[in-house]
């Protein structure tokens, strides 16, 4: 099949966005505006977003980084707690503040020491969001210290998502950056009303990169990458006819001292070339017709919310990734950095 030079796609969104806050925001928001219209921001924020105030407020000082003109729209999420109140989560619904809800297992990743100990204590929001059409976004691992780290998104399938959706049918959900088969066999073939978004770093390494040559801290995100099995079944699932898997990159800021660090910070920072690393990953899987859906439909269409109207345009061109970005902070190294990829996004 010949493949085509030039791509233009409806303009698409970025479905799982870390965005953090202050000099940081300052400094990598942009890179997501340049690519995406709309962007789901995730509220691990220190403290977190748990009201519609704070949503609102973290809403302004994300728009307020930007520069004039800019066509971009933060989407703003409620961080669940132990102690969220389901009327207060459905009126920020109700009033736009909120598009969603992010379900954090307590001290599974970044910032997530105020997120849920029990997920059966939240079964009264869970029925509230099922109710409204609110969508619930799950980091998807159990925290376990028995559970084998790889293991833990398997394991939550199996002992919390399905259990959940047994007692709260009609939640939408999606599965966050899936890492394994597991997760991407049970998002294909389950009941309708779930959906997951899949990274660029996950389809693109495996847990071995993690240890190529010495520890890789750049490599180093959670949930972690996976054996190689894992990765081939995420790149078969983005390149398959479901409507299920969509783009949402978890980019993920860490200043380089806070990566290069005896304890170093989970995340990878994909945000600045996301797109084009994105569409050279559909090039390599034969599936670039295939693009468009994932990058730029299928989010819309399980939120309930229209495909933007503008459009991109990439082409078949060598992009050296840089080094660094973000010298105010310290320095951010970008996921690839001094790798040249095989494409590049039209500047309008």
């Amino acid at each position: 099949m010949t493949t085509p030079d030039r791509l233009t796609i409806r303009r698409p969104d970025d479905w799982h966005v870390h965005l953090r806050d202050g000099a940081m925001l300052e400094a990598v928001a942009i890179h997501t505006a340049r690519q995406f219209a709309r962007a789901i921001v995730m509220p691990n924020l220190v403290p977190p977003v748990t009201s519609a105030e704070a949503a609102a407020a973290y809403r302004r000082r994300i728009l307020a980084v930007l520069p004039d003109g800019c066509d971009f729209t933060p989407l703003m999420t409620c961080y669940l707690t132990d102690a969220t109140d389901p009327a207060a989560l459905a009126a920020g619904f109700a009033d736009g503040s909120f598009t969603a809800a992010k379900l954090y297992p307590a001290k599974a990743t970044t910032n997530s020491a105020f997120g849920v100990t029990d997920i059966t204590r939240l079964t009264p929001v869970f029925e509230r969001m099922a109710k409204i059409g609110m969508p619930l976004l799950i980091h998807g691992e159990v925290t376990d210290p028995a559970v084998d780290i790889f293991d833990r998104e398997a394991v939550f399938v199996d002992t919390v998502l399905i259990p959940l959706r047994v007692r709260v049918p009609g939640l939408k959900i999606v599965l966050e950056h899936i890492t394994t088969a597991e997760a991407a066999a049970y998002v294909a073939q389950a009941e309708a009303g779930i959906a997951a978004t899949v990274t660029p770093h996950h389809l693109l390494i495996n847990r071995n990169a993690i240890f190529n040559g010495g520890l890789r801290p750049d490599a180093y995100c959670l949930p972690v990458a996976k054996r190689e099995s894992h990765r081939q079944a995420l790149r078969r699932a983005v390149a398959s006819d479901s409507d299920r898997f969509f783009l949402g990159t978890d980019t993920a800021p860490h200043p380089r001292h806070a990566k290069e660090a005896e304890c170093c910070a989970a995340g990878v920072f994909c945000a600045p070339f996301a797109l084009e690393i994105y569409a050279d990953i559909f090039d390599d899987l034969g599936a670039l017709d295939r693009f468009e859906g994932f990058a730029s439909l299928n989010g819309p269409r399980f939120y309930g919310l229209s495909p933007n109207e503008g459009t991109v345009t990439l082409e078949r061109a060598p992009t050296i990734i840089p080094d660094s970005v973000g010298a105010a902070v310290g320095g951010v190294k970008p996921f690839r950095a001094g790798e040249t990829i095989g494409w590049r996004m039209v500047e309008p």
